[in-house]
């Protein structure tokens, strides 16, 4: 499929090029950190967030155990948002092989670790995402399918509602806005109808509407500042969603933009990424900062790579501190205890009621 075809998959998609397309400058993550380094903040501790987690008593940040096995399948997509941390899309071509996804169900095997993470880029998309599905749930683990909900309009993956639903995958579907103006704003022009079309598709499946079958919508601000409270949004999210399109849902995930790739260039060409990693380190919380999801997550990349979370794999910031980092390494006694590689990034995830793959981190 060319990038064009990719870029239609779910309907009429505008085609935006990535970073490493364009041959962006932040196509480099040394950049992107550096960038991050170099701003200024208003902070009595330097904006450093190592002597934020001093202060709170939690320097050196570790592990807690490892209860999610996040396997990130590679960069390719059909779409190309604008607040995408990947920088995926449909010129990207990174894309896990058959060899490392083996590896990665061996480990699990050898484990007792409940759930599977498995996001991208577009993850249906790489060629060995349904062997993952099959083969977590024949080993009995928890799956979640990290989803777009515009590839389920592709031909090629009109089935994938109910695969999904025949082995009890939960989706967890990305969704800026519940009206068009804001999601299109965020995630290119005709991507809200496209994901309507797909959640409804996904209800006719039983998602959302069959207990068994948990169907999971993450919203994230569209602009340079922190999401709402996460409970009454849901709430709103619920009613808003059935009143306007019929469509029921589980629950709601509010995600904070993380300062790096595609939303980094945003800030930058806006002129708000200082406000934004003032905001962000102002509103640094204690109690979200002990619930990181990196505490209790292996990140997986789709070369083997060990990280302790999808943003520091989109940083190159591999495990450390002695650590294993590749999944032929794994070793379970000294990742799960290991010492997590931090930056000023990390802010992102500790901000007011904090952020994490599961939504916020505190009530």
């Amino acid at each position: 499929m060319t990038p064009e075809t990719l870029a239609r998959a779910g309907g009429r998609l505008k085609i935006l090029p990535t970073l490493a397309r364009r041959h962006a400058p932040l196509a480099d993550t040394h950049v992107q950190r550096e960038t991050l380094a170099r701003v200024q903040v208003e902070d009595p501790l330097g904006g450093d967030f190592d002597r934020h987690l001093e202060q709170a008593r939690l320097f050196p940040l570790r592990a807690t155990g490892i209860e999610v096995f996040q396997l990130n399948l590679g960069r390719v997509c059909n779409q190309t948002c604008a607040h995408c941390h990947v920088d995926a899309g449909p010129d990207r071509v990174e894309d896990m092989s058959r060899a490392t996804a083996e590896a990665c169900m061996r480990v699990l095997a050898s484990t007792d670790i409940p759930t599977v993470d498995i996001t991208g880029g577009a993850p249906e998309m790489s060629g060995v995402f349904r062997y993952l599905v099959e083969e977590s749930r024949r080993l009995g683990r928890r799956v979640m399918d990290r989803c777009n909900l515009t590839i389920l309009l592709a031909k090629r993956y009109e089935d994938l509602p109910q695969f999904l639903a025949a082995h009890e995958v939960e989706v967890v579907c990305s969704l800026p806005h519940y009206r068009q103006f804001n999601t299109d704003r965020q995630r290119g022009e005709g991507v809200f109808e496209s994901s309507i079309e797909a959640l409804r598709r996904l209800n006719a499946a039983g998602y959302g509407r069959d207990r068994k079958l948990r169907l999971v919508l993450v919203t994230n601000p569209v602009g340079a500042f922190l999401p709402a409270p996460q409970a009454p949004l849901e709430a709103e999210w619920k009613r808003e969603m059935k009143r306007l399109w019929d469509v029921d849902f589980d629950a709601l995930y509010t995600i904070t933009n993380m300062p790096i790739s595609r939303y980094l260039e945003w800030l930058l060409e806006s002129r708000n990424l200082a406000g934004y990693l003032q905001r962000l380190v102002t509103a640094f919380n204690p109690g979200a900062a002990q619930g990181v999801m990196c505490r209790n997550t292996l990140s997986v990349a789709w070369d083997g790579r060990l990280h302790d979370c999808d943003f520091n794999q989109m940083l190159d910031l591999s495990t450390g501190f002695g650590a294993p980092t590749s999944i032929h390494d794994f070793d379970l006694a000294r990742l799960a205890t290991r010492r997590i590689v931090t930056g000023r990034h990390c802010f992102g995830c500790t901000a007011g009621a904090g952020s994490s793959c599961g939504g916020s981190v505190v009530e």
